[in-house]
């Protein structure tokens, strides 16, 4: 139950998520991903559960039966976190293992997933890398504003401990100096 809002403590607001992932990053990836030969998957439905344990059989064949088609244990929190700080946020999934649900593939293991994910990083370095060089300097977030829109409380309600944890976010001035 990692932390997954910015909004805490007295401080009520809700964002925008109906689509998670930034379609401008998205596209990037993919773009990368074609240039650099990685093979690639567009699209799909993330399952974001709760580890260090990996997923039963009967969680497997439930997400699978959902339409999912990554498993993992991150990227929802990060997904949130991002939408509410107004930064874009898109997936690159690397997946490492069949879960438990394919018969004809041993089960997941922590062994047996780190041994594909390394496989992998070099692949990812390169499509993360050919992203990074197609995003133009100035692009702004599809998100951008969105906590400014998204805080129902009102900002001079805040306390002063509120206004520091929020200050990045909200351009607020705190009172003190640097």
């Amino acid at each position: 139950m990692r932390p997954a809002t910015f909004f805490e403590g007295g401080v009520v607001g809700h964002v925008g998520f109906a689509d998670p992932i930034c379609e401008t990053l998205r596209q990037h990836l993919k773009v990368a991903a074609t240039e650099v030969g990685a093979t690639f998957h567009d699209g799909g439905t993330y399952v974001c559960m709760e580890g260090p344990q990996f997923s039963t059989r009967a969680e497997s064949h439930l997400y699978r039966s959902w339409g999912a088609r990554v498993i993992g244990m991150t990227n929802l929190t990060e997904a949130k976190l991002a939408r509410e700080a107004g930064v874009g946020y898109a997936t690159l999934a690397m997946v490492c293992d069949y879960d438990c649900w394919h018969e004809e593939h041993a089960d997941v293991t922590a062994e047996i997933a780190l041994a594909n994910l390394r496989k992998s990083v070099e692949s990812a370095q390169r499509v993360i890398r050919g992203a990074i060089d197609l995003l133009p300097a100035d692009a702004p977030s599809s998100c951008e504003g969105e906590v400014a829109r998204a805080i129902m409380t009102s900002l001079e309600d805040l306390s002063a401990c509120q206004r520091r944890r929020l200050a990045l976010l909200l351009e607020l001035e705190t009172g003190e100096r640097s």
